[in-house]
């Protein structure tokens, strides 16, 4: 496990994906404003392609966020879109509401950000999120990215186009967290 100062990214435990469903998937807001393609229902017990981990992908690892208090799961983490010869990727999380709000994901982004940049080795993460997502800004931003641009109503979410907002962080400007003790 990857442990951050609050929180733990461990692999997908099958018992994650009907929590992560119904909390993160089955909210048609949520979902809509979380995916890159339109709110669809998927049957329980089904392959959800969002949650089932395909361990022979290389370019994309995900990770079940946990409260390093209790282990108790908190959520949803991937480092996408690996590029090994670019050496760069996307970070992507989803909070459960109870775990919306508490500094939560400043501290996946950090530990993100060290998986990608130590273990890894890459040279730059990229983070792009919906305009209003103000706490996913705050977070990539208290990390160190820096925004690079918009994506002008790039994003059509619930019978809108939104902005979206395209933040960078390169290795030698990352600072990492200092571990709690």
């Amino acid at each position: 496990m990857l442990r951050g100062t609050k929180v733990g990214l461990r692999a997908r435990h099958e018992d994650d994906i009907p929590i992560l469903r119904t909390e993160l998937f089955d909210d048609v807001v949520n979902g809509s404003r979380a995916d890159s393609g339109p709110w669809r229902p998927i049957t329980p017990g089904s392959d959800d392609p969002r949650l089932v981990v395909d361990d022979t992908n290389e370019r994309n690892v995900p990770f079940s966020i946990v409260e390093l208090e209790g282990g108790t799961l908190i959520g949803s983490a991937t480092l996408w879109g690996i590029d090994t010869h670019n050496r760069g990727a996307h970070i992507g999380l989803g909070l459960l509401p109870a775990a919306r709000g508490k500094g939560y994901g400043t501290d996946v982004v950090a530990t993100l950000c060290h998986y990608g940049f130590v273990v890894r080795g890459l040279h730059r993460l990229q983070i792009e999120t919906l305009e209003d997502n103000h706490a996913m800004l705050r977070a990539a931003e208290r990390n160190g990215f820096v925004r690079e641009g918009v994506l002008r109503s790039s994003a059509w979410v619930l019978g809108e186009f939104l902005d979206e907002v395209l933040l960078g962080l390169l290795a030698q400007d990352w600072k990492p967290a200092t571990p709690s003790s």
